[in-house]
């Protein structure tokens, strides 16, 4: 195994992609890069790795952000629980630590949002702390490597892995080896296909001896993905429009249309003429269906539509705001919504 941490030393040495937070061991930026790449490709995340760093330079600009202008510059990357967390515990370090973040993994994984592999990145690279790393790369590479064949997605598994790179781990430089065991995952010993033919380690890996790197992982099962049904109102009264912010489930903290969710299958025509004028709009002319759009979430399929349409006067009651529909960019919103503006606004 000192061969295997060698090579694969060497190798992340010679061919590592060169990425912006690699030239750093600032700890808010560290936690930055992480954050953001959380069930996140390295393309996707690295423009607002750019723009947040450009935006908040330092944790105190976080910290002292508003909301509405961290979530929107999340705006796209899904998964918004990161952004309301990253912001929150930028306060936290900010009032509790005097901007310093924890200098340990134990102390790191109090902190909300960082979870284990998180804090074992930030506690390896920055801090040279000998704790190993592990996301799902690291975990296909592992269990290729020595041949494991029950389902990496259970506890156990995961704990038997944690011993073996915790004995494998790079002693003096735990932080590259962490980042060159991830990056051997990403671009070589990928899910399918993986390109054994330029693994700097393949001698030494055993599901490529016997042929069964296209079968390891092994998983229990997939996700089961729940379908959903969103049905907007897209109210125009002399160019101004309604907009909500949602307080509860997916997307919350984010703004939108105002919304009816429906079971089992998207309102038709007369449900939503009923529904409108149920909610105290008058005069309503010119409703028109969007196509039905279809958005994935991890666990959710999203099939929405966006009913526009022309009135005089919004409901008495409006309990949401009110603006120009050339405001509606400066809202952060849902990538399906933002698509839906972009598409029909501009």
């Amino acid at each position: 195994m000192e061969d295997y941490a060698r090579k694969l030393m060497n190798w992340y040495s010679e061919f590592k992609r060169p990425l912006p937070w690699r030239d750093t061991t600032n700890p808010y930026k560290i936690w930055l890069s992480e954050i953001i790449l959380q069930q996140t490709r390295v393309d996707q995340g690295l423009p607002y790795y750019k723009k947040f760093v450009s935006t908040f330079p330092k944790i105190k600009d976080l910290a002292n952000a508003d909301e509405q202008e961290v979530l929107k510059l999340w705006e796209g990357l899904g998964y918004y629980s990161r952004a309301r967390n990253l912001h929150e515990t930028s306060k936290h370090i900010v009032a509790h630590f005097n901007s310093e973040f924890p200098d340990n993994y134990n102390s790191l994984l109090k902190l909300k949002g960082v979870g284990p592999y998180t804090a074992a990145a930030i506690a390896s690279i920055v801090f040279k702390e000998c704790v190993a790393a592990i996301d799902g790369n690291v975990l296909r590479v592992v269990s290729r490597l020595f041949l494991i064949e029950e389902p990496v997605d259970k506890v156990k598994t995961q704990k038997a892995i944690r011993i073996i790179l915790q004995d494998l781990i790079v002693k003096n430089n735990p932080g590259d080896f962490n980042q060159a065991m991830m990056e051997l995952g990403a671009v070589i010993c990928s899910p399918k296909n993986p390109q054994c033919s330029s693994c700097p380690v393949s001698v030494h890996c055993l599901a490529f001896a016997k042929q069964k790197q296209n079968t390891i992982p092994i998983k229990t099962g997939k996700i089961k993905v729940k379908e959903i049904y969103f049905n907007y109102l897209v109210p125009d009264s002399e160019g101004k429009t309604i907009i909500n912010k949602r307080d509860l489930g997916i997307w919350i903290g984010l703004y939108q249309f105002p919304l009816i969710i429906s079971h089992g299958r998207l309102l038709n025509k007369s449900e939503i003429k009923n529904e409108i004028n149920g909610s105290g709009y008058s005069t309503i002319t010119n409703l028109k269906p969007s196509p039905i759009i279809i958005h994935l979430l991890s666990h959710r399929k999203i099939k929405a539509r966006f009913w526009s349409f022309k009135t005089v006067n919004f409901p008495g009651k409006v309990i949401s705001k009110i603006i120009d529909k050339s405001e509606l960019v400066n809202y952060p919103m849902p990538k399906l919504i933002v698509n839906y503006i972009n598409l029909s606004f501009r």
